[in-house]
């Protein structure tokens, strides 16, 4: 199974505690792991089986489908966010939760792979900006 990047930035003793720490949930096909809108309080690992994501909450064909090493809600574990959309076992799946308290924990111990985490987040806003800069000059030149 691949590791999420951001969670392949912690050293192996922090994945190891995390892994400790998580909550192992086992789903059958068509269960409901959230609902978009509900408040996160951390993310979902997929371990096994895949997970159908459904942006629009209609039960139209998933925009995604996440499956083994996939991190849902990665935001979620940082800050309290709300979930952007329902999450659906499209087969029998098992997923670890890691909760937002745990993942604090973990940086808390391990503080240098907290500043790599953080400098690898902070990287990420900054490119996203760029790309939200480049899409409103298009739209603006566009418009004239």
């Amino acid at each position: 199974m691949a590791v999420q990047p951001i969670l392949g930035l912690l050293p192996r003793e922090g994945l190891r505690l995390l892994a400790f720490a998580a909550e192992t949930r086992f789903l059958r096909t068509g269960d409901v792991l959230f609902r978009k809108g509900d408040v996160a309080d951390g993310g979902y690992l997929v371990i096994t089986g895949s997970i159908a994501l459904d942006p629009r909450d209609d039960g139209s064909p998933a925009a995604e489908v996440a499956t083994p090493g996939f991190l849902l809600g990665e935001t979620a574990l940082f800050a309290e966010v709300a979930r952007p959309a329902t999450a659906v076992a499209r087969e029998t799946t098992t997923v670890m939760k890691i909760a937002r308290g745990v993942m604090s924990r973990v940086l808390g111990e391990f503080p240098d792979a907290a500043a790599v985490l953080h400098r690898a987040l902070s990287q990420r806003v900054m490119a996203l900006s760029d790309d939200l800069a480049r899409v409103r000059h298009t739209i603006t030149a566009a418009g004239d």
